[in-house]
């Protein structure tokens, strides 16, 4: 049953991502931006997180965990941003369906191989037969999707 909900939850978590999607493509259309939308929208997160943070009571981290933290894990708005760009970017060029089915194809090949190599502290899981087949339907998946 904890995994039935786990899995509802990221489910959800990918709804919300390809919806967040499709409202920062108004955004872009309403401020004629493509960057402006896509700082809204990390503004509106930044305040969101704030209240979470504060909501749950959570500490500030101490400067030793702060100066512990590994230097490739400050990069991941790095990313966060360059993809929030793309996808209002390539959202009216591509359509939603068929940019969401890019964008899942690439997370998965992207998540096999970082397993695969366990980097960035991942626990290594091989890339086997099963997971080549489903990496492989995946990308069919794309073609079939596409307009």
């Amino acid at each position: 049953m904890q995994h039935f909900l786990l899995y509802l939850l990221a489910l959800g978590a990918g709804v919300s991502v390809a919806t967040q999607q499709v409202l920062n493509g108004n955004l872009r259309t309403a401020l004629n931006s493509p960057a402006w939308a896509a700082l809204v929208s990390y503004a509106v997160g930044l305040l969101t997180m704030i209240v979470t943070v504060i909501a749950l009571r959570e500490r500030i981290p101490s400067w030793k965990t702060i100066a512990d933290v590994p230097w490739y894990a400050w990069s991941g708005g790095v990313f966060g941003g360059a993809f929030i760009l793309l996808v209002i970017l390539l959202l009216p060029l591509l359509g939603a369906a068929t940019l969401f089915a890019l964008v899942i194809a690439g997370q998965v090949l992207a998540a096999v191989t970082l397993d695969h190599f366990g980097a960035f502290g991942l626990t290594p899981h091989p890339i086997g037969a099963a997971r080549l087949a489903g990496a492989a339907l995946l990308i069919a998946g794309v073609v079939l999707i596409r307009e």
